[in-house]
Formats: C-alpha cells, structure tokens, sequence
C-alpha cells in the first residue's frame, strides 16, 4: 500500500514542448531557460533536441532562419534553442558550430604546416619534388573526419612501378621516411597502422632493404587500398600527421585522365 500511495502521489510535469504530462522521472533535460532551470522535454521531444534537429521539426514556419555563410546549411537564429550552434561573423551573417571548427583546424592545420616547413629547411632538406602541396579541400575533408590537427608532410608523384598491381609496394623517399615515419629496428619492419582521408584505417607492412650501400624503405601489401583507391601512375600520394595522437593519414590525389590543352584528332 505504502509503494502504491508513493507512486500515486509522484509529481507529474508536462513536456515544454508537447505539454505531455508524465513522472519526472521520464523527462529529459533540454535547453537552459532565462530562469537557469532547464526546459523538460519527454522522450520523443528530447531525442529530437539531442540529435539537434528540434527546430527543423518545430519551429520550421518560425521567422529567423539564415543560410551558413561556409557551407549553406540554414540555422535558426534567435531562438533560445539553437543559440549555441552558431556564430556571428564581423562581416555580417553568420557560420555554424560545425564550419567554425573545421575553419578553426584548418588554420592551426596551416600554421603547423608552415611551422614544419620552417623546421624542414633547418633540420631536415627534402627534395622539392616531395614538399607537400595539399590544398584547403583536402585537409578539410581529413579534419571534418577526424576533429583533429592535420599536418601535410610530404608526398610522392607514383612512378609505374609505385602502380604496378603486382607488386603492390611503394617506395618511400629515403629522407621523408627518415624524417616522418617510425624507426625501422630492423630490415624485415613491421605492421604500420595509417589511416585513410575517409577515415579507414589500413595495415601495411613497413621495412627497408640495402641497396648500394643505403637504406630504401618500402611500404608493402598495398594491393587493396589500390584497388579501392583505384591509384595509378601519375597519381601523387600524399602522408599526413594527425595531432593528438600522432596518426599517419594516406590520401591519394588523382592525375588528370587528359591534359587540358590536349585535343582529339
């Protein structure tokens, strides 16, 4: 009787939104109101406010939606709920959380970048040839994968024998992969875990042998990811940093099938 009475005189509140009475107990917390109590949100209200989409599926006849100036995505402006998913710009207009942080990393990314460069040109010369020339979009597309830090570290034009199928192997510039890949103890290497610009992560089996003298680093088992990536000769193949953490990131940029200026007879 006693656990009978208790449950029969429990409070009941009705959802901020949908005003659906039920037990405390089964309400979630949602956006903070000007009283600095949170708005109390049923089930169903609360999913939708947790994957972010509560204005799209209440307030979308509301005034107040503008455009992402980064990306186009529309935003609720002014509006209690949604005010911590955006910025406003100093030029006017206004850019969402996501783009924010993405623009955030890109311009860390750059200046780690050229921070790199600068310790490169004191510490370690690399070639021209494999200085890294990776424009915004692709280490975009690595930071909106990740939320990481990303830092281009050098890359490599494929020779026909880099995209050979059959041997399925890349060589490594000696002094890059001295400079930015592990230590090798010793020739036969070891299993090397690097990551996609998709955020696939691979296995490949990393060694060196001596030729003439000098160390020549391969990177072998390549065989799948050049198949998925569908990687040929031409193409250039570009390593990258992620910090925290310090994971190696593979992206491949892909050669034009015909020269701009080539005609057809």
């Amino acid at each position: 009787m006693g656990s009978t009475s208790t449950s029969s005189s429990s409070p009941k509140i009705s959802c901020f939104q949908c005003e659906e009475s039920s037990g405390f107990d089964h309400f979630r917390n949602g956006w903070r109101l000007r009283s600095g109590e949170f708005a109390q949100l049923c089930p169903r209200c609360a999913s939708i406010y947790e994957e972010g989409k509560f204005c799209e599926a209440f307030h979308s006849n509301n005034d107040g939606w503008r455009d992402c100036e980064s990306c186009g995505k529309l935003v609720h402006c002014g509006c209690v709920v949604s005010f911590n998913t955006y910025f406003l710009l100093d030029f006017g207009g206004i850019i969402c959380m996501e783009c924010s942080r993405i623009n955030f990393a890109l311009a860390r990314s750059r200046r780690l970048f050229l921070e790199s460069q600068h310790d490169m040109s004191t510490q370690t010369v690399i070639e021209p040839q494999y200085r890294p020339r990776s424009s915004d979009m692709e280490v975009q597309q690595i930071a909106r994968n990740s939320e990481c830090v990303v830092t281009p570290l050098f890359e490599k034009l494929l020779s026909a024998s880099d995209a050979d199928l059959k041997l399925a192997r890349l060589i490594v510039p000696k002094k890059c992969a001295e400079a930015f890949l592990p230590d090798i103890p010793e020739p036969r290497g070891f299993l090397l875990k690097i990551q996609d610009t998709e955020g696939k992560g691979w296995e490949f089996n990393y060694r060196y042998w001596i030729n003439g003298g000098s160390k020549m680093y391969i990177l072998e088992g390549l065989r799948d990811f050049m198949i998925s990536k569908r990687w040929q000769e031409g193409d250039t193949v570009t390593f990258y940093r992620m910090e925290p953490g310090g994971k190696l990131v593979i992206g491949l940029r892909k050669t034009s099938l015909q020269p701009p200026n080539e005609k057809s007879s």
